[in-house]
């Protein structure tokens, strides 16, 4: 089997962030593709299969098992496709198990549409508390005008905001505390955020620790899902390009892009970004 290593919502090397992508070339086992996942040591490697009628079937694993979606695997899929010459610039269709995604390749660009946003639910003024101490927070860390919200393009994380840059740059998680609110509230994990300024929409942090995950320096999924809470908060503007700066404190800073349209009263949400090609090889998997 066929492996790739790319690096997502990336222009060059060294940036973004990394992700498996295996292209089987027959069925294989739900185990085995777990295996080749705890393999590669990603966040997430994506099993990408192209069809006849030009869409494409994509599975998602983790080193613990499968999720539904990934916003950068599937631009990592998507860009890898098009570089090896198996797909045409255009719109395609993505069979994933969040339902069927619109794609479009633009030259290096990918854009993908997120599942329909879906606004899950505020956190209690007590469940505050423990969320921000998860992160070596307290309450004062919380802008007054914005509060932790549960937000879906596809995957439900916790909308975190925190004041300032400085903020977010100095949180610092506890695995165990967070995975066991994660898996409490029912959630992937939290996006923590803080709103931008000329250079970029907002800067943020993801963690999700409950699918071996302590952090990603990339989430398509939860940026779609933050454009969407900034959307409601009235802080983007339809059919405006928002631009996402994820990772910096990891080293690997990336750049994730979304877009939000009004189409008969309902928001309709794309994620896009670059991937660029790091490793390739062969796997051996019966």
């Amino acid at each position: 089997m066929k492996i790739y290593v790319m690096d997502a919502f990336a222009a060059k090397l060294f940036g973004g962030n990394q992700a498996g992508v295996a292209l089987p070339e027959r069925d294989v086992s739900d185990e085995t593709m777990r295996l080749i996942a705890a393999e590669l040591k990603h966040s997430e490697t994506a099993f990408v299969r192209p069809r006849a009628d030009g869409s494409v079937d994509l599975r998602y694993f983790t080193p613990a098992g499968e999720v539904e979606l990934c916003g950068h695997a599937t631009i990592a899929g998507f860009a890898l496709l098009r570089r090896l010459g198996l797909l045409a610039d255009g719109r395609h269709v993505a069979h994933t198990k969040a339902g069927d995604l619109q794609i479009s390749v633009d030259g290096d660009v990918v854009w993908m549409d997120m599942a329909p946003p879906r606004w899950l639910g505020e956190l209690t003024r007590v469940e505050w508390e423990p969320l921000y101490r998860a992160f070596g927070l307290t309450g004062a860390d919380r802008p007054r005008d914005l509060t932790p919200q549960i937000v879906s393009t596809g995957l439900a994380d916790i909308m975190m905001p925190v004041r300032d840059r400085e903020t977010l740059l100095r949180a610092r998680q506890n695995e165990t505390l967070v995975a066991e609110l994660s898996r409490r509230q029912k959630v992937t994990g939290v996006h923590m955020f803080c709103l931008g300024d000329k250079t970029c929409t907002a800067w943020c942090s993801n963690f999700a620790p409950l699918y071996d995950i302590p952090e990603e320096c990339a989430t398509g999924t939860s940026n779609g899902a933050l454009t969407y809470y900034l959307y409601r908060y009235g802080l983007v503007q339809p059919d405006r390009e928002n631009v996402f700066i994820q990772g910096e404190h990891m080293r690997r800073s990336s750049e994730i892009r979304s877009r939000l349209t009004v189409e008969k009263g309902d928001a309709l949400i794309r994620v896009g970004g670059r991937a660029v090609l790091s490793l390739s090889g062969e796997i051996y998997a019966d």
